[in-house]
């Protein structure tokens, strides 16, 4: 049985110790009041995409929503420990959780890279969100069969397969139709 890290209350605590309101954020990231709401209120479930802009709108990493505390040191990450689990939809129309995302140095402190272990489930959705940020991602394909949209293009990878992009590209990923598959996925974001 795994614990959901629920970032909408991290979020809206960063956010009012700040002293900032729904309305600032909503300007500097360029999202609607209602979506930031609906997040900080754990309604429905963010995509990475928004939650990037919503870190960089609040001038924090988005680690800070993800991490327990914090080392200075190596962070190890043991097996076990990835029972722990944030989960985001992946902007399909009706935003249901399709991905867990475990992540694998949530006690490293001033990181920039974000590696995860993804758990996507089978999804039939036809039409996918394309979503656009900063960075760079890398992904790597340990189980069954993944799609990534990316600009005009659908890659389709296998066990063993990789990618590596520039995320200010809009790109979506997610299951090949039906399938579902375990990724390592690494997003770096410049801070």
């Amino acid at each position: 049985m795994s614990s959901q890290i629920i970032v909408g209350a991290k979020i809206k605590g960063i956010r009012e110790s700040k002293n900032l309101s729904i309305d600032e954020i909503a300007e500097r990231s360029g999202l609607s009041v209602e979506q930031i709401s609906s997040i900080e209120n754990d309604v429905n479930l963010p995509s990475l995409g928004p939650l990037i802009k919503i870190a960089r709108a609040l001038g924090v990493r988005l680690g800070t929503f993800l991490d327990d505390n914090e080392e200075l040191g190596p962070a190890i990450c043991r097996a076990e420990e990835r029972a722990n689990s944030i989960s985001f939809s992946n902007d399909a129309t009706d935003a249901r959780k399709n991905m867990d995302y475990h992540p694998l140095a949530q006690h490293k402190t001033g990181r920039h890279m974000e590696p995860f272990i993804i758990d996507i489930q089978p999804n039939e959705a036809q039409e996918f969100k394309l979503s656009a940020h900063e960075g760079e991602e890398f992904i790597y394909v340990l189980s069954g069969e993944v799609e990534i949209a990316y600009g005009k293009q659908i890659y389709t990878l296998r066990e063993g397969d990789s990618i590596f992009y520039d995320s200010i590209i809009k790109h979506h990923v997610h299951g090949a139709a039906g399938k579902s598959a375990k990724i390592l996925a690494v997003v770096y974001i410049p801070f």
